[in-house]
Parts: C-alpha cells; sequence; structure tokens
C-alpha cells in the first residue's frame, strides 16, 4: 500500500475516530463539569444532546452536500469547523456557551462523517483494497466508542474536563493536512435537501427539547415538523430519506431495530455514568475502568460479528445481540444504592456492552443488505442517522426518567424503571427482527 494512500487512510479514520469519540467521551465528565458550572442533569443533558442532536439531523445532508461540491472541500470545512468549535468547548464560561460550542461540533461532525467514507473508497478503487480499506474504518469507528469512557477518565482526571476538548484541536489539523493529500473533488451534480435538512432539524431538536424541559408546545412543534419532514421527502427531487428505500421489509425493520439500540444504549450509558459518579462518588477514572468491560465487547467482537454476519446472515446474529442486551438491562434491578460495582453493576453492564458488540455491525449489515447495490451509500447514511437521533432523544428519556443523582433512591429507581424499557424495546426489536429480516 503506498505510503500518500496509508497517509489518507490514517487521517480520515482519524477524523471519523473524533467524531464518534466525542459522542461518548463528554459522558464521563459529566459530574465535572456540573460541579463547576452548578449545572443540573438538564444542562448536562443537552451537553451530549447538542452535539448528537445536531450530526443526526445534518449527517445526511452532509453527504449530500459533499456529493454536490465535492467531498474534500466538505471534509476540510468540517474539520476547520470542528477544531473551532473544540477549542470554543475548551473555552466555555458556562454551560450555555458550552451547549452552544457543542452544537457547533456536531454541525462540523455532521459534515465530516460521510465525507471520509467517500474520500476513502474513492482513494481505494480496487474492490479488496476497498473492503480491506472500510475494514479497517469500521474497527476505528468501534474502538473510538469503547476508548471514550476511559480516555475521557484519563484526562479529567490529570488535566480537567477541558482537556477533552483541547486534544481535538492539533488532531483536526493533522487530519487536515492528511486530507489535502487526497486528490481535487471531480466535477459533482448532487442536489442539497435543504428543505429536508431544516424540517427534519426542527423536528428532532423539538422532540428533543420536549422530552428535556417537559414541554408540551415543544412536543407539538416536533410533531408537526416531523409531518411536514415527511411531506418534503416525499416530494422533493433529492430527498434526504428516499421514502421508497422504506418499502423493503428488511431496510425499515433494520434502521428502527438500529433506533432502538441506541435509544437505550447511549441512553443508558449516560445513566452508568452519573450512577458511578453521583451515587457511588467514583473520581472519573475509577468510573471509566468500572464501565470498560461494557465497553471493550465493541471493538473485540466488531471482526467476530462481520464473520458470523457474512456466514449466517444478519438476522441470528442480532437476535443474539438484542437477547443478550436486554439480558443485561434487566440485570440493572439488582443495582441499588448501596450494592458494590463488582457484585451488581458490572455484570449487567458487561453483558449489555456484549449485546452491542454483537449487534452495530449487523444492523449497518442488514440496512445495506435491504437495499439495491446501488443505495448502499444512501442506506448507511440513513442507518447512521436513525442511531444518531434515536441516541439523542433516548440520552434526553432516560435522564428524565431517572432524575438527578443528588437524589440517589428516586435516581435508583428511575435506573430500574429505565433498564426495564429498554430491556422492553430490545425484545420488541429481538421479535421484529425475526419476524421482517429476510434471510440471507
Amino acid at each position: 500500500m503506498p505510503d500518500k494512500r496509508s497517509t489518507v487512510l490514517l487521517t480520515q479514520c482519524a477524523g471519523m475516530f473524533l467524531v464518534q469519540l466525542d459522542v461518548t467521551v463528554v459522558n464521563v465528565a459529566l459530574p465535572s463539569i456540573g460541579a463547576g458550572f452548578h449545572a443540573g442533569v438538564p444542562v448536562l443533558q443537552w451537553i451530549v444532546d447538542g452535539y448528537t442532536v445536531v450530526l443526526a439531523a445534518l449527517l445526511l445532508s452532509g453527504g449530500a452536500l459533499g456529493d454536490a461540491i465535492g467531498h474534500r472541500r466538505v471534509v476540510l470545512a468540517g474539520l476547520g469547523i470542528f477544531g473551532l468549535a473544540s477549542a470554543g468547548c475548551a473555552l466555555a464560561p458556562d454551560g450555555a456557551t458550552l451547549i452552544a460550542a457543542r452544537v457547533a461540533q456536531g454541525a462540523g461532525a455532521a459534515l465530516l462523517l460521510p465525507g471520509t467514507l467517500a474520500l476513502i473508497t474513492r482513494t481505494f478503487p480496487g474492490r479488496r483494497e476497498q473492503a480491506r480499506a472500510l475494514g479497517v474504518w469500521a474497527g476505528v469507528s468501534a474502538l473510538a466508542l469503547a476508548t471514550g469512557p476511559l480516555l475521557g477518565g484519563l484526562l479529567v482526571t490529570a488535566a480537567g474536563w477541558r482537556s477533552l476538548f483541547w486534544i481535538n484541536v492539533p488532531l483536526t489539523a493533522l487530519a487536515a493536512a492528511g486530507t489535502l493529500l487526497v486528490p481535487a473533488d471531480p466535477p459533482a451534480t448532487g442536489r442539497v435537501d435543504v428543505k429536508g435538512t431544516l424540517t427534519g432539524a426542527t423536528a428532532l431538536a423539538a422532540l428533543v427539547y420536549a422530552v428535556i424541559q417537559s414541554s408540551v408546545p415543544a412536543a407539538v412543534l416536533g410533531v408537526a415538523a416531523t409531518v411536514a419532514f415527511l411531506a418534503v421527502e416525499r416530494t422533493s427531487p433529492a430527498p434526504m430519506l428516499p421514502l421508497a428505500l422504506l418499502r423493503s421489509r428488511t431496510f425499515a425493520a433494520a434502521n428502527v431495530v438500529a433506533g432502538a439500540m441506541n435509544f437505550a444504549g447511549l441512553g443508558t450509558i449516560l445513566l452508568a455514568t452519573l450512577y458511578l459518579q453521583g451515587v457511588h462518588r467514583a473520581s472519573p477514572l475509577t468510573a471509566a475502568l468500572a464501565m470498560l468491560p461494557g465497553f471493550l465487547p465493541l471493538s473485540l467482537l466488531a471482526p467476530v460479528t462481520g464473520r458470523l454476519t457474512a456466514r449466517f446472515g444478519p438476522r441470528p446474529v442480532m437476535i443474539a445481540g438484542l437477547l443478550t442486551g436486554a439480558t443485561g438491562l434487566l440485570g440493572l434491578l439488582r443495582v441499588t444504592e448501596h450494592s458494590t460495582v463488582a457484585g451488581s453493576f458490572l455484570p449487567a453492564f458487561a453483558l449489555f456492552g456484549v449485546g452491542l458488540g454483537l449487534l452495530t455491525a449487523a444492523v449497518v449489515a442488514a440496512a445495506v443488505g435491504g437495499v439495491p447495490a446501488g443505495r448502499a451509500g444512501t442506506a448507511s447514511g440513513v442507518n447512521n442517522t436513525a442511531r444518531q437521533a434515536c441516541g439523542a432523544l433516548g440520552i434526553a428519556t432516560f435522564g428524565a426518567i431517572a432524575g438527578s443523582p443528588a437524589r440517589p433512591a428516586a435516581f435508583v429507581h428511575g435506573l430500574h424503571t429505565a433498564g426495564v424499557l429498554g430491556a422492553g424495546m430490545w425484545l420488541a426489536a429481538a421479535v421484529l427482527t425475526a419476524v421482517a429480516i429476510g434471510r440471507p
């Protein structure tokens, strides 16, 4: 593999690593941020969701913009915005400013993420070399999610929570330098679905706000914007969400399962962080180490899941992941204010992580396999959007259910309720998978 192409692969993986890392790395710092800003749980939820909501809302538009004006330009713009926004996060004097900077980070990430995949496929046009390169890209993606809490714990313990954002600045500069090695963009004729972007972003932001703030007007706005989004996508000449793809039962079901996976998954990760640091008073590093058994399967099982999915199809792997993860979520019922972390929390969280590790790659394979080969890129983008959007809603919902860890008894009761809700969703998703996901 030529050095130049290796550098391109490395830098695009680095850009994607930063995007995925910032989904989870902040979680372990939330108690420290809350203490520093005297902020409650709703502010902490928005520090996570400000990033996730905008990433989900603009992800498909980022890919369409790359098609329209060139992916290299869009990746470079995304890296610039992400780097500047990271510096803004590090310098934020209060919670509101930090949320605004996280929103800007999400916009940069939405430009960056689809383009990294497009540039890798352009750099490695051969079928076999492209498969190897995409395997590296997928492995780094899983590693980023697993690394986030541990890296966050180390940095917060050693240098404070602001270091989580400062580290992004030089890394985005290096990734931009590597992106310049990619040949100039070819002429492009794609179009951007502006109306779809605006209505979709409004719908998601309003629904998340309604859950976090218990706002009925925001809920009404969210439902109305959702209806408007579907109407726009039905008539748009270049829709973000081609509704015709939903006629595929496998594709539609795979995205419902992906949404349920992230709804319960990211919501549970938020509550696990608050439980360990808020109820058990663990340090950020100790909390990160306690969560490691739940995150390691995401990276360790990725190659195994890929081989199992290739051999047996996504359906049995998805069902195994959903049932294992649901068992772990129900295991949270054994967690109490005074129970030991090793005796109650760790076994449940580890099973939950194994379920996620089995499920993640298989869900993507099911979504991509449920559409014609020429629509694989669109299918992947829709699947990513479903995961990020439902993850944002899950964070909002689970945070609202549990409340503040400053009231340990009420928080643990909320943790139990969230665990049952998540398990119910994953069991229902397992039934949907058995019925709707096609055989290989």
